[in-house]
Parts: C-alpha cells; structure tokens; sequence
C-alpha cells in the first residue's frame, strides 16, 4: 500500500521578490533604531562582553567574562557577534546586529517552508504573522542566544519536512544535508537541544505518521558525519583545554538545569501559556483553532505537514514547561510553526473551506480594546490607582508599590499605544465573521506600527532603569590606569562600556564558577578586603545599589563622594 504524503505545493513563481518585499519591509522593526538603547544587564551586557574579551585576547575556543572562564554556553553566537564587531566597531547596533538579523531570518525561512507546504499565500501570511507577533521581533531586538537558536532550529526542521515532502520521487540530497548543517549549528548555538529537539520531533512524527521509510532517505551516515564535522571540532578543543569544561556544561547546565532549582529559576508548569498569549499577540487568540485543525485534520494527506508542525510546538512547549529552569524566550522556537499553523488556517478560511473563527475574533477585538483603554489609562496612572485605593482600600498596599516601580511613559506613548490597540480592537470587531483578509491586514497594520513605535517610546524608560550605561562612561572618564572598578555582584556592561576588568564583591552569581578557576581572589574580594581596599592608597570606584549604599555607608572610611545616581544605581568614589 502507497505510504501517505502530505502535498508540497510550491505555487507559481516571485520566490525572490516576495523575499526581498518580506526583508525590507519587515526589516524596519527588527533594525530601526537598534544602536539607539544601552546595553540592558544582565544578558546584553553578558553576550556583548564575551566576544569583546575573545576579540581583545585572541582566543576563540575558551570563553571569558569579566575575564574568567565561562561556560554556560556554545560558542557560536559569541562568534558571530565578535564579527559584528570586528566590521561595525564596538558599540550597541554591532552588538544587536546578529540577533536581529537571525529573527529576521527566521521570517524568511517561515515564508520559505510555508510555501513549500502550503503555497504562496500561506506562506506570505504566515511570514507576516511571525514578523508582527510583537513579542517575537521586540525579543530579536535584545541579544539572547535563544534566538539564534530559533533561526538554526527553523532551518533545520523545514528542512527536514521539505526533504520528506519528496519522498518517493527524485531525491535531492541538499535539504537532507541542510537539515544536519543547521542541527550541527544549532548545537553550537545552545547545547544539545540542538540535536534533541530534532531527533524528538521527527520520532514521534515517523510514528504518528508510519513512513518508517524515511529512515533509509535521511542519508544518516553521512549526515551524521557532516553533523560531527561542524559540532564536534569545539568541544573537543576546549575540553583539551579546559579539562572542568565537560563536568560543568554538560552536568550541570544540561542536567541540572532541568531537573533542579540550581539557577533559582523555577516557574509553575503554566508559566508559559500566559507568556506565550502576551508575547505572541495578537496572534495567540488563534492558536488551539489551528492547532486543533492541525490535529483533526492529521490522517490527510496535506494534514502530515500540519501534524509535523503541531509535533514541533508541542514537543519544545511541553519539554521547557516540564523544566524547573523556566525564562520567557526559552519557547521563541515555537513561533515559526505556530506562525505557519495559523497561516493555513487563515489561508484555508479566505477560500471558505476552513471554520469561521468569529467567535474568536470578536474575543480578540474586546482584549485589544480593552489594552487599549488601559494603555489611555496608563498615562494618568497615579490619579487611577489613588481612585481604586479610595473604593478598595485593601489593595492600597501592592497597588502603591505598582505605581512605585512602573515605568513612567509620557502622554504622547500612553496615547500613541493605545490607539494602536483600539484601532486593532475596533477594526477585529468590525471584520469578525465577515472578512478575513480585512481583519488580517488590520492586525498586521497595527502591530508593524507598535513595533516601531515601542523602541522609540517605551523602551529608554525601561533600559535607563537596566542599563548602567550612564554610570559606567563617567566612571571610565574618571578611573586611571590604576584605578580599581568594582561592583556589586556581576553588572557585566560596566566590563562592555569600560573596557577594562571589574571587581566583582558580593553575590558571584554566574561568574561563580569561573571565580573558583585558579586564583581569583583579588579580583573578587569580601567585604573586609574591599574595606581594606577603600581606605587604601588606590583610587576606587565602586558601583551599588542606594540600598547597598545605606548599608555599608557606616564601614566606609574615607566618607564616600557620590559621582553619580542613575535609576537605582550609584557610583562612589574614595577620593
């Protein structure tokens, strides 16, 4: 009996010109203005500072931070950011450049494998869906290797699914060959969910989908070998190097991580169903319609594309929600196939052949309006919480101290957001029912212009309360050559924005590990040796939190001089 397939519909030709149309326009959000915002700490700082220090020393194999050895991740974005650095110079748009560039990579790949599935229309608006789902773009914007990873892991699974779809015809090796290239990189981007992932995914959908025969089309043995080739040369240098390597990245950044608290970062089981409805949205709201399509329609030919797509999501949902180490952008790789899933649906309902999704777009239309009020709310903040406090004087408590550490925005961004998100909310009522592809095109208007429209407006309130950018080139316009720098715990953009090794007291945090590697102790000292060198010949910075600062201001001698306040931080000086 014939095997099942599911049909690769290629469509008619303008594969390059919907590509460059998707990268110019698309590109603005994940581009404009990328240079624009300091380094957040601690992840900016962490992934800027580390290709500084490979650059700087003129090692690429083993890692530093702060100019210990680090080992929490492969090296591979740390590479492609130290090129980025190389051609456009030290500064924040080179830092950012790699992982944008990778999210929108990912938009293209969308397009690509969607098209090969689905066809032309499909594939424009699933690529449109992913490149306006607002958390996707804003998280590409700040530098994570999850979203290098994405980009890897998308290239490799469409890859996968568009050498299946030819089974049974004239073979081409390249997709076989593509899928073990990106599975290597993506290795080499976060570990080994670089290869598990893809090895789960594709064994549940050879079972669910019987085509055993697929195994003799993969080419694994030299696939395998080319998987060896680009992967293996790294690990194999730095544990020859660095002999503690494989005990810490595979035990305990593996392992560990997902068995246990070790990196205080549990969250419930759920934690990541409301992350994804707010990152994802608007798009989120059309979510379990797709994916229940995608299930019921399983046993058709077509629907073996959908059941790969759905065992994608599921698979890496389910693997990080099981997870005790849970953060937010651990599930962007779930975005392309979710993106495609709710692309063919929407496709499927523009031609009246899939289900009427009027009972969720009115739902979506009501919570867009609804952020949009609160948005239009959020510019007369304190006058509403002190309203609510005088009709509920139960929650004056949590509702003063939200006031407190909400970020201030101005009239002009509060009123600017929420007409965006009435315009969306309005424009979904009005289509629900009766016009899909209206209702898309609002959707998409609405969430390019918020895109845009958040770096310039929302985000310098945000990364001046995160960033020690300010304080950090005074103190380097201060500090000599013999100066001391010091901070408590790691703030791992002073070491970017100084160029030069900090003092870390306090809380190590992840620079633990690399702490304990030979001696160290000068450059981590305790509160006695920092005493010590404060009341010391040397000239001493130090960078605090106001709090820190009351509690160790009585122990300070000489009186500290205040050379800076920034947000919460301060910076002090000895003389």
């Amino acid at each position: 009996m014939r095997d099942h397939k599911f049909i690769v519909r290629s469509g008619s030709g303008g594969w390059l010109r919907d590509l460059l149309i998707l990268a110019v326009i698309l590109g603005i959000p994940f581009f404009q203005y990328l240079g624009g915002l300091p380094l957040i700490d601690p992840d900016e700082g962490r992934y800027a500072e580390i290709p500084r220090e490979m650059l700087e020393r003129g090692d690429l194999i083993t890692p530093t931070l702060n100019y210990v050895k680090y080992f929490e991740k492969p090296p591979l974005l740390y590479w492609i950011n130290a090129a980025s650095l190389k051609v456009f110079g030290v500064n924040e748009f080179a830092a950012r450049f790699p992982s944008a560039l990778c999210g929108l990579l990912t938009v293209l790949a969308t397009y690509i494998i969607a098209r090969r599935l689905y066809g032309r229309r499909a594939a424009l608006i699933s690529a449109l869906i992913l490149g306006t789902s607002a958390g996707f773009v804003l998280q590409s914007r700040i530098i994570l290797t999850d979203m290098l990873l994405t980009f890897c892991l998308t290239a490799a699974l469409g890859s996968f699914i568009v050498a299946a779809g030819r089974e049974g015809r004239r073979s081409q090796a390249l997709p076989w060959y593509l899928f073990y290239l990106f599975c290597a990189l993506a290795t080499l981007a976060k570990g080994l969910i670089g290869m598990v992932f893809p090895a789960g995914i594709i064994f549940f959908f050879i079972v669910l989908s019987r085509r055993w025969n697929l195994l003799k089309e993969m080419r694994l043995i030299p696939g395998l070998l080319l998987f060896l080739a680009v992967a293996a040369p790294w690990f194999v240098a730095v544990s020859l190097r660095n002999p503690e390597f494989a005990h810490f990245f595979f035990i305990r950044e593996h392992f560990q991580r997902f068995t246990s608290t070790v990196h205080g970062r549990y969250q419930p089981f759920w934690f990541f169903v409301p992350v994804l409805l707010g990152t994802m949205l608007p798009w989120s709201f059309f979510i379990p319609g797709a994916l229940v399509r995608a299930w019921r329609d399983r046993h058709h030919d077509e629907g073996q594309a959908g059941m790969y797509l759905l065992i994608w999501t599921a698979l890496i949902f389910l693997f990080f929600s099981k997870s005790n180490s849970k953060l937010i952008p651990y599930i962007l790789p779930i975005f392309p196939p979710l993106a495609m899933l709710i692309g063919r649906r929407i496709d499927m309902l523009s031609d009246g052949r899939g289900r009427d999704m009027k009972g969720t777009a009115i739902a979506l239309g009501l919570v867009l309006a609804a952020l949009g009020a609160a948005a239009l709310g959020y510019a007369r903040l304190p006058q509403v919480v002190s309203l609510l406090i005088d009709r509920v004087p139960g929650w004056s408590v949590p509702l003063t101290q939200f006031v407190r550490h909400a970020p201030a925005f101005s009239v002009v961004a509060s009123v600017t957001l929420g007409g965006l998100f009435l315009f969306q909310g309005i424009g979904t009522l009005k289509a629900a029912g009766r016009n899909p592809v209206a209702m898309v095109v609002v959707l998409c208007l609405g969430s390019f212009l918020l895109e845009i429209i958040v770096p310039w407006m929302i985000m310098p309130q945000i990364t001046s309360a995160e960033s020690p950018r300010e304080l950090s080139l005074k103190a380097s316009a201060l500090a000599g050559p013999d100066s001391r720098i010091v901070t408590f715990g790691p703030m791992q953009a002073v070491s970017w924005y100084t160029g030069r090794r900090v003092l870390v007291a306090g809380d190590r945090d992840e620079l633990d590990f690399g702490s304990r590697q030979g001696d160290q102790s000068a450059w981590f000292p305790d509160q006695l040796a920092l005493l010590g060198l404060w009341g010391g010949e040397r000239h001493v910075l130090v960078f605090l939190k106001k709090g820190e600062f009351d509690s160790l201001l009585p122990a300070l001698n000489p009186t500290p001089v205040i050379k800076g306040e920034a947000a919460r931080r301060m910076l002090i000086s000895n003389r």
